[in-house]
């Protein structure tokens, strides 16, 4: 009778761990491919009443604030409630027609950015708000081309009109209205001081509250709908024919830069080299720039390690 002992082997064997491949081997490739895409995501939002939204500086330059009162219904026509000066050359910052100011979220006079959001705004009536999560901001960061919802066991689909930012807010400040007082007479025939008036002051009441990353938008008035109702809503922030895609999972990055692996040689070792990334449909992403469409890429990209969950 012959017996073997498993697991032993020669002195001369190295001894291999089962299931486990050499550190940096390549286990799964993909080739770039050509495809139409479009941007599409999905959301959860709920219908609200009066919903809060951000307006953006229309430029990079200082901040400067109407010294007029604002009004405190909403009108049927943009109202005008800042100027961005760049250049000796003012762009207005405009809150909608069917809105209504609701606060300041920068000081008068400050440095701000293309984008960045300086005012808040309440939107009369009836809108949908959806909530964002980091993971879904920069695939919206862009201008949204289209909006659509469908309320839970209700109307729809049907078009929603995007108001504003999807930007975080902070706290926005109503300042107070100049009030005026007199002076005290120096003596029993001296005439009163002329009336001085007192600068607002940023700390009274009033103002909107902080919200996190969110889309409102604004139904047809012919929808019918329910505050709180349970709403869906898709989105689309850009389309492109026929570019060149690969797999979310070969590429480091989702939007602006990247990185890539890609597999070269016999020995079928990683070189990363840069990409610029286009849109995401979340399952491919565009390839603007980096690559030719022959090369062959690793996966998973180079992403940086996940943190370790700590205890």
């Amino acid at each position: 009778m012959v017996l073997s002992a498993a697991g032993c082997s020669s002195s001369g064997e190295a001894a291999q761990t089962p299931g486990l491949a050499d550190r940096g081997t390549v286990l799964t490739t993909v080739k770039p491919a050509r495809q139409d895409l479009s941007n599409k995501i999905s959301l959860a939002g709920k219908v609200a009443i009066n919903p809060v939204f951000g307006v953006v500086a229309p430029a990079d330059g200082e901040l400067r604030w109407v010294s007029r009162s604002l009004p405190k219904e909403p009108d049927d026509t943009p109202v005008w409630v800042a100027s961005v000066w760049h250049g000796g050359i003012p762009q207005r910052v405009e809150i909608p027609a069917g809105s209504v100011f609701a606060g300041r979220l920068m000081d008068d006079h400050a440095t701000v950015t293309k984008g960045m959001p300086v005012v808040s705004a309440t939107h009369s009536g009836y809108g949908i708000v959806a909530d964002i999560d980091s993971a879904q901001a920069y695939r919206i960061s862009g201008a949204v081309r289209q909006v659509q919802a469908q309320i839970k066991n209700g109307p729809g689909p049907f078009r929603c009109a995007a108001l504003g930012t999807i930007a975080a807010l902070p706290a926005g400040v109503v300042p107070a209205p100049l009030t005026t007082t007199t002076a005290p007479a120096q003596g029993p025939s001296a005439a009163p001081a002329p009336d001085q008036g007192s600068p607002p002051d940023s700390s009274s009441a009033g103002g909107s509250e902080p919200t996190g990353m969110r889309l409102v938008c604004v139904p047809p008035a012919s929808v019918k709908l329910i505050n709180g109702a349970d709403v869906t809503i898709e989105l689309v922030t850009d389309k492109a024919s026929k570019v060149l895609v690969l797999p979310v999972e070969a590429v480091a990055g989702s939007q602006g830069r990247g990185k890539v692996d890609l597999v070269v040689g016999e020995g079928q070792t990683r070189k990363t080299v840069d990409v610029t990334l286009g849109i995401s449909d979340g399952k491919v992403v565009e390839i603007k720039k980096g690559l030719k469409g022959d090369e062959t890429v690793a996966i998973p990209g180079p992403n940086l390690p996940t943190p370790a969950v700590t205890q």
